[in-house]
């Protein structure tokens, strides 16, 4: 049953330290953390080790690199042993839990022991599936042991404690669920797909005889001295189900029958200090609301897709060279309170009216502080669990796909939070980050740096970015804060310089070229966007020619330089022609998305509309003229939400946008532009197809400064063309004269002076029609009329 947040919490478990004489070198990871033989061996329980391993019967010694007993240990284990197990603080129980063979004074096999943990019982019996009943005697310390003559067998412990009769399968008597080529390419970094490996997984697991349902737990942690997986199915009481350490990588196992979704969860760790920390699943691909931080074991994915055609389509679409309108949002904002399942219900028709093609949403993985807007994130593998469960968000997607709209995401690999639940210190120590604070802290943001390094921690994250396009179909991922992973020195005063004395991060690189070409490799069609501020080269150049592989990249020099131009009063704009032309010379270096994001309209920056000059018209003409430019430059658009109909309050995360000004013409007047300028984009190629060779632009007067006008034609690969004009002063400009490419009468195809879009209706609503005058390097040239404030894009009538 789901777990129900209105339940009693179970008291906080604090950190508590073991003191080291409870803690035999015995039962745990030698210092550096590895093992010898792995855990497993004989018939269903993996529980005997191989007779081979010879010790001295009559005094087993405990060994720390060993997480098996031979088998003299297993037919008597030590004392020390058996209070490990009683405790929940050894790598191996399985060594002396479950059934083991017995063996006659002549080394045969005479039987079966069963051992189990009882704890306070007043008798164990072990109940085999032939319904025959084997009474186990108490040893010592809770742990009860009894033999019987036949061969494994499947069974249940029964355990009496006055009156009540307890009844329960064994875990122990299972063998491992986690297979040796899994752990192999655990181990190399190699698995592809972790997520179907580690966190926890409901399955039928085979016994001696039959199989049982249950809940297979795996987890990484590999300092870890002793793992136990705690949950509301064992009273959050650890000792009940310690985890077996499997091999020198520190992977830790147990399947726990009878677990079903819904349960909560979490790992416990005992570090090599000796305390006891509790941790979420890395891995888990579910979790409670925050502010609650357990895991919760997810049923498999039970929704059925019906995005087939979408996802043919984009398999054979090269999204790079097809039209991207991106439409950005915060799903917990955008209206708050709407679940995934009714956010499809609502933003459908609204993209619909806007006609973007892709929404992009900021991150959905789980987080615990809200106004992180999901950049801080601890479930890399969970939906975030405000809005609703993983198969209430394939829901969305799905929708999404059906509608016609693509879906980015944003992905965050750079940096985590140092929530003492999740990943920082995961098993004591650094694990996941690296290990020196000048490598592995980001002093920014207050959070930790992975391990670039440390080839199973790529494998984490390149797995993760598999994951979301795999199990949820995501179009694309926008890699957070690329900049701060590819330099050392990114906003730090102490670093260390890589291996050539210089400042780039080679490991990080390394894994975004890792990240990207698998991505790609395993999903054509999708595409891969980093948000990267700084001029480094070849972020967008393949990997085979040394590039790190993304497909497009933000244009943030664009973005910075456009809105420092467009805040001057017109007055003054000419004195500035130069920012606005200043991306032409770079507009081809990178495959680019033209970004008015988040971060643009937060923390005193002020909304879109506030950044424009004038009164409150002016500034709508503003933002309609901007929004045409930047609709008509090359490079992708995107958009953040409410800046669509140009909301003059700033974003907050913790309150939705203003509808009420979609009631308002003015303002619906904005969002009608930004409709009209998407139905253009969409069926007009020269405004998408060549967005990577400059062959996709012609200039018509880039130098117009002292009337603050740009002119220029955008190509598609036919040679069919549109000719825009933008006018950035507030005079109306009559009988402005430029240069065309085709004699005729040129139309009209979009004026945001239009009346219907709050404009004041200067235009030209007749056409225009050329002359044979040569004109800024044209044989024909035609006379307009240019509105203030205002963009006019033309084309060929009979086009």
């Amino acid at each position: 049953m789901p777990y129900d947040n209105d339940q009693p919490r179970r008291p906080h478990l604090a950190m508590r330290a073991i003191p080291d004489a409870l803690v035999p070198s015995a039962v745990g990871p030698d210092a550096a953390g590895g093992v010898g033989a792995t855990g497993g061996g004989a018939a269903t329980g993996g529980s005997a080790a191989d007779p081979g391993d010879a010790v001295a019967a009559s005094a087993p010694q405990a060994d720390p690199d060993r997480t098996t007993l031979t088998a003299a240990e297993a037919a008597h284990p030590s004392d020390d042993e058996l209070l490990a197990v009683a405790e929940g603080r050894h790598s191996g129980p399985h060594s002396v839990l479950g059934q083991h063979p017995r063996t006659s004074p002549g080394g045969g096999r005479s039987g079966t022991v069963i051992r189990a943990r009882r704890p306070l019982a007043d008798a164990v019996t072990a109940v085999l599936s032939s319904g025959a009943r084997v009474r186990l005697d108490h040893l010592a310390h809770g742990i009860w042991e009894g033999a019987h003559d036949g061969e494994f067998d499947d069974y249940v412990i029964e355990a009496r404690y006055g009156d009540h009769i307890d009844v329960r399968d064994d875990p122990y008597r299972f063998m491992p669920t986690v297979g040796d080529l899994d752990l192999y390419l655990l181990g190399e970094g190699r698995h592809e797909r972790l997520w179907d490996v580690l966190g926890a997984h409901v399955r039928e697991h085979a016994g001696t005889v039959g199989t049982s349902r249950g809940t297979a737990f795996a987890v990484w942690a590999p300092h870890a001295r002793a793992v136990r997986v705690i949950g509301t199915f064992n009273e959050w009481d650890g000792g009940r189900h310690a985890m077996r350490r499997l091999n020198g990588q520190g992977i830790w196992e147990l399947f726990i029958p009878d677990v079903e979704p819904g349960a909560v969860y979490k790992f416990q760790l005992l570090t090599r200090e000796g305390a006891w920390i509790d941790k979420a699943d890395p891995v888990a691909q579910r979790t409670e609301r925050p502010p609650h931080t357990a895991s919760i074991v997810s049923a498999p994915p039970a929704h059925e897709w019906g995005d087939d055609e979408w996802m043919r389509r984009r398999a054979e679409t090269d999204p790079h060279t097809a039209p991207m309108s991106v439409y950005e949002l915060h799903a917990l904002s955008w209206r708050p309170g709407l679940s995934y399942r009714e956010l499809a219900d609502a933003l459908i028709p609204y993209l619909d009216d806007l006609g973007f093609t892709h929404v992009e949403f900021m991150p959905l993985a789980e987080h615990p502080y809200g106004p992180s807007w999901g950049y801080q994130v601890t479930g890399y593998y969970a939906p975030t669990a405000r809005l609703g469960t993983p198969d209430d968000l394939r829901y969305l997607i799905d929708r999404l796909h059906q509608a016609g709209y693509g879906v980015i995401m944003d992905w965050v690999p750079g940096h985590f939070p140092k929530d003492a639940f999740a990943l920082g210190r995961f098993d004591g120590e650094a694990l996941y980050e690296h290990g020196d604070p000048r490598l592995g802290e980001q002093p920014d943001w207050g959070t930790y740096v992975f391990n670039f390094g440390d080839s199973r921690v790529r494998n984490f994250l390149v797995a993760n970015a598999l994951y979301w396009l795999d199990e949820f179909h995501i179009d694309g991922l926008r890699v957070d804060a690329v900049a701060s992973m590819l330099y050392l020195d990114y906003s730090r005063t102490e670093w260390v310089p890589n291996i050539h004395g210089g400042r780039e991060n080679l490991e990080a690189i390394a894994f975004l070229q890792e990240a990207c070409a698998t991505a790609y490799r395993e999903h054509p069609g999708i595409v891969m966007i980093a948000e990267e501020s700084t001029s480094f080269d070849g972020v967008t150049r393949p990997t085979s020619a040394g590039g790190l592989g993304f497909g497009l990249k933000w244009n943030m020099g664009w973005m910075n330089d456009n809105l420092r131009y467009i805040a001057n009063d017109p007055l003054y704009r000419s004195y500035h022609h130069g920012e606005l032309t200043f991306s032409f010379v770079y507009a081809w270096s990178e495959q680019y998305v033209l970004p008015i994001s988040h971060d643009e309209v937060v923390h005193g920056k002020g909304s879109m509309f506030t950044k424009m000059p004038g009164d409150h018209w002016q500034k709508l003409a503003n933002l309609r003229l901007f929004y045409a430019y930047q609709w008509g430059h090359p490079g992708k658009p995107l958009l953040y939400m409410g800046q669509e109909f140009g909301q003059p309050s700033e974003w907050g995360e913790e309150r939705g946008l203003d509808w009420w000004l979609m009631d308002q013409p003015p303002h619906r007047g904005v969002a009608s532009t930004i409709a009209r300028l998407n139905a253009l984009y969409r069926s007009t190629p020269a405004l998408w197809e060549l967005d990577h060779d400059p062959a996709g632009l012609q200039w018509i007067n880039g130098g117009d400064a002292g009337n603050s006008v740009l002119a220029f034609l955008r190509r598609d690969a036919q040679g069919d063309s549109v000719a825009m004009v933008f006018n950035f002063s507030n005079q109306v400009l009559r009988d402005y004269r430029i240069g065309l490419p085709r004699a005729g009468r040129w139309v009209e195809v979009l004026n945001t002076d239009d009346a219907e879009l709050g404009g004041s209706g200067v235009g030209n609503p007749d056409g225009v029609r050329t002359a044979p005058e040569p004109l800024d390097g044209f044989d024909q040239s035609a006379h307009l009329t240019v509105p203030p404030l205002a963009a006019v894009w033309l084309r060929p009538a009979d086009s």
